[in-house]
């Protein structure tokens, strides 16, 4: 046992550039849930960690400590291997809300809890909140009984799973301690532990509109990722995907929602859309034990969206958590829907040769489809639909995009923001949906 049990030693220790013992993340982690641990000491310890790193060892120890500071979930009773997806935050990516369904048709139980919107990228539960009725956070037998009976219940952390973390990034938010790689790491993980899954795939963003834009940082952050789980104990890769475009020709809320029941119906399918959510989807289904290969994980997604089982599993899932019962049957009629659906056009014509997707985000919070503070309301209605890809040819009857607003004064803001986001001309790079897969060690 570390003779550091001072929280001020601990810190001292990190702070000198020397590696902690899991006794001493532990016991500095246990005064944090406990709150004997100072706001001061916590911003002294996540400064400490954000200039001297941590070793994978010591993100493992902070990541299962912090796991352990409350609630950890198990399933006995589910009927197959339990799963989750997370995405470190996009332009357009409603994944989540196609995938849970479409692993739960695939004999997976799927507790998925997502994160709200953070900075210019959505959150899917801000998108779920635009959905009438649905009770984004439930008790936990209310989320037990939905995943037991549908196979996949989406929901918000509750107070229960991972207290430490939010508690300390509430304070890493407010002392520039955001970016750290090993409280990253431990922040993701820790509530994914929690969870009790046996096996999870994450989505890791980079490009222009990701928060990790270079490729180095977004494979350092995956390879981050994908060791410590591994070490604590749960099987995870990583999927290194493209954010220098949109993923997907929406993005809002209720515009997203829609969207995903376009797709899991069969009526609308954008092309990156479905290679992203087909790839992660497929390497969970691997991971878990569910498939033996690739190409016949791909084939259980498939038929899993072509028999109509996806979509009514979602279906199913909207209805338990308080959503109207006929979602999928009557999208239109629930959704709330702006006053001003118009296009708006480039200036001049031509091919798409770029998009700056944080620019596409920020159109979506100049309509006031996301937040600019933490504390700020959404407008579920607002968004931006039909969204240009890079390559596509724009003229005076190719538009832009459709924006989706409450009144002409946002209109003309999201409009100018938009326009902003686009290269006309010039030829397009054209990036691939998913650049590489990350894992522990081969299959």
């Amino acid at each position: 046992m570390s003779e550091r049990t001072l929280p001020q030693e601990i810190i001292r220790h990190k702070r000198d550039g020397n590696p902690l013992s899991a006794d001493e993340i532990t016991t500095f982690i246990r005064g944090l849930t406990a709150g004997t641990i100072t706001e001061g000491q916590a911003a002294a310890f996540a400064m400490a960690v954000f200039f001297r790193g941590m070793a994978e060892d010591e993100t493992v120890a902070l990541t299962l400590a912090m796991r352990d500071s409350g609630l950890v979930l198990d399933w006995p009773d589910a009927d197959g291997p339990v799963v989750d997806k997370h995405s470190t935050g996009g332009v357009g990516d409603n994944v989540s809300l196609m995938l849970a369904p479409m692993l739960a048709a695939c004999g997976c139980s799927v507790p998925m809890i997502s994160g709200r919107g953070l900075g210019h990228t959505g959150g899917t539960l801000d998108k779920l909140d635009a959905i009438p009725g649905y009770v984004s956070q439930p008790d936990i037998t209310t989320f037990r009984s939905v995943v037991k009976d549908v196979g996949c219940a989406i929901i918000g952390q509750t107070d229960d799973l991972a207290p430490a973390d939010r508690r300390l990034y509430a304070i890493r938010d407010v002392t520039a301690t955001v970016e750290s790689l090993p409280l990253i790491t431990a922040s993701i993980l820790a509530k994914k532990l929690a969870s009790g899954l046996d096996a999870l795939v994450l989505d890791v963003k980079m490009g222009s509109g990701a928060f990790m834009r270079e490729e180095a940082d977004a494979r350092a952050l995956a390879q981050s990722l994908v060791g410590v789980a591994n070490d604590a104990g749960l099987r995870t890769s990583a999927l290194l995907t493209d954010m220098d475009e949109p993923l997907a020709g929406a993005a809002g809320n209720a515009v997203e929602v829609a969207e995903a029941v376009a797709y899991l119906t069969g009526t609308r399918r954008d092309p990156r859309l479905h290679a992203v959510t087909m790839a992660l989807g497929a390497e969970l289904l691997c991971l878990a034990g569910a498939s033996r290969d690739e190409s016949q994980a791909r084939d259980h997604l498939q038929h899993a969206l072509d028999s109509g089982e996806a979509a009514e599993r979602f279906q199913r899932m909207v209805a338990r958590l308080g959503g109207p019962s006929d979602l999928v049957d009557d999208c239109a009629r629930h959704l709330p829907r702006a006053s001003i659906i118009r296009p708006i056009f480039a200036a001049t014509e031509g091919i798409v040769s770029a998009i700056d997707t944080r620019e596409v985000g920020l159109a979506v919070i100049e309509l006031g489809g996301g937040r600019r503070r933490a504390d700020d309301s959404i407008d579920s209605a607002v968004g931006i639909t039909e969204l240009a890809g890079e390559g596509d040819y724009l003229d005076d009857e190719k538009p832009l995009a459709y924006i989706h607003a409450r009144d002409e004064t946002d209109f003309a803001r999201a409009a100018l923001v938009l326009t902003r986001a686009y290269r006309i001309g010039g030829e397009p790079e054209l990036h691939l949906p998913v650049h590489d897969i990350i894992r522990a060690h081969a299959r």
